[in-house]
C-alpha cells in the first residue's frame, strides 16, 4: 500500500529545516570548534579534580594530627600513645595520603603542650605531579590543678 503524498511532505520538511538553520548551510563546524576546546576543557576537568584531591589529604592529615594530640593530652598518657592513635586514623582513612608511614606521625610532648606532626603527598591524577602535605595540631596537655 502506498502512501499518499510521502515524497511531497519530506520536500516540505527538508525546505523547512533548511530555512530555519542560520548560516549558508555549511555544516561540519561543531566537531572542530569541539577538537579545538575538548583539550582545554579536559585539563580545567582533571586540575579541578587534583585540586579536590590535595584538599582532602590535607583534611586528612590535619584529622590524624588532632587524633595523635586528643591522645597524647590525656591525663597521664603514655608514651607514644598520640603516633599510634594518629598511624590507626591514617590507616583507616584510605590512601588520600600517601608516604605518611615514612617517618610516620611525630608528636612532641612537653609538660603542657602537645604537638603532632603529619607529613605525606596527596594522590595524583596527573602522572609525575606530586603535592606535598604537612598539617600540625597543637593541644595543652591535662593536669590536675587547685582550684
Amino acid at each position: 500500500m502506498r502512501r499518499p503524498h510521502s515524497a511531497g511532505w519530506c520536500r516540505v520538511f527538508t525546505a523547512i529545516r533548511r530555512l530555519r538553520l542560520p548560516g549558508d548551510g555549511e555544516r561540519g563546524g561543531n566537531p572542530v570548534e569541539l577538537a579545538v576546546a575538548l583539550p582545554a576543557i579536559l585539563v580545567m576537568l582533571f586540575a579541578s579534580i587534583q585540586v579536590a584531591v590535595v584538599f582532602v589529604a590535607r583534611s586528612t592529615a590535619l584529622n590524624a594530627a588532632q587524633s595523635g594530640v586528643n591522645a597524647q593530652r590525656l591525663h597521664q598518657a603514655p608514651a607514644g600513645a598520640g603516633e599510634d592513635r594518629a598511624t590507626r586514623f591514617l590507616r583507616a582513612a584510605g590512601d588520600w595520603l600517601v608516604g605518611w608511614d615514612d617517618p610516620g606521625p611525630s608528636c612532641v610532648a612537653t609538660a603542657t603542650d602537645v604537638t603532632c606532626t603529619v607529613t605525606g603527598r596527596s594522590l595524583s591524577v596527573v602522572p609525575g605531579v606530586s603535592f606535598s602535605v604537612r598539617q600540625t595540631a597543637h593541644g595543652t596537655v591535662e593536669r590536675w590543678t587547685a582550684p
